[in-house]
């Protein structure tokens, strides 16, 4: 995996901006997979177990919209199978 920044409007943001809620990204992590190994519904189903995403803006003690829950996707083929995903 890989972790990151995503779906904010500041180009290249560090960190700082992101830790203090200023640059509208999301902490993110891009999972890259083998879909003749492991399918999108058994990710969808980890991903589910682990994060829980009734929780407003918040994931364990971070709080803020940089902890926001949110599936970004590569291409539709991937995100179809998000909308049916455990809520």
């Amino acid at each position: 995996p890989e972790v990151g920044y995503i779906g904010g409007s500041t180009p290249r943001p560090t960190y700082s901006a992101v830790s203090k809620g200023k640059s509208g990204h999301a902490e993110a992590v891009r999972i890259i997979f083998d879909a003749s190994t492991i399918g999108l519904t058994t990710l969808f189903g980890v991903f589910f177990d682990v994060h829980d995403p009734t929780t407003l803006n918040r994931q364990g003690n971070d709080v803020g919209t940089q902890y926001r829950s949110a599936i970004f996707y590569s291409d539709e083929r991937q995100g179809g199978p998000a909308p049916s995903a455990p809520p």
